[in-house]
């Protein structure tokens, strides 16, 4: 079963950086976009931001200008590169793997991993 297993989480201080890695445990035959959400205590899920196969980025209003994502240089993967960090940002960032153009039932999650922004 593939799993994404994702990497790079832990504590920064307000303004910090932070650089998070996802990949595939195994190859998958069709992606069509990898991405991150997020989730803080008490809060819904939302996404952070996605590429597609074509390159093509989308992020969440609340982090444009500061986040980064880009493709691995492995197949079926994908770094988020975190700057200018506020504690708004603190959540659990899961790494999301979708094989069509929706999100739907087949798509792929990691387990998440933990971004402490604090003091």
């Amino acid at each position: 079963q593939v799993q994404l297993v994702e990497s790079g989480g832990g504590l920064v201080q307000p303004g910090g950086s932070l650089s998070l890695y996802c990949a595939a445990s195994e190859s998958i035959s069709t992606i069509h976009a990898m991405g991150w959400y997020r989730q803080a205590p008490g809060k819904q899920r939302e996404l952070v931001a996605v590429i597609d196969n074509g390159g093509g980025t989308n992020y969440a209003d609340s982090v444009k200008g500061r986040f980064t994502i880009y493709r691995g240089n492995e197949k079926n993967s994908v770094h988020l590169l975190m700057r200018s960090l506020k504690p708004e940002d603190a959540a659990v960032y899961y790494c999301h793997a979708r094989p069509h153009a929706v999100p739907g039932p087949d798509d792929y999650w990691g387990k998440g991993t933990l971004v402490t922004v604090s003091w």
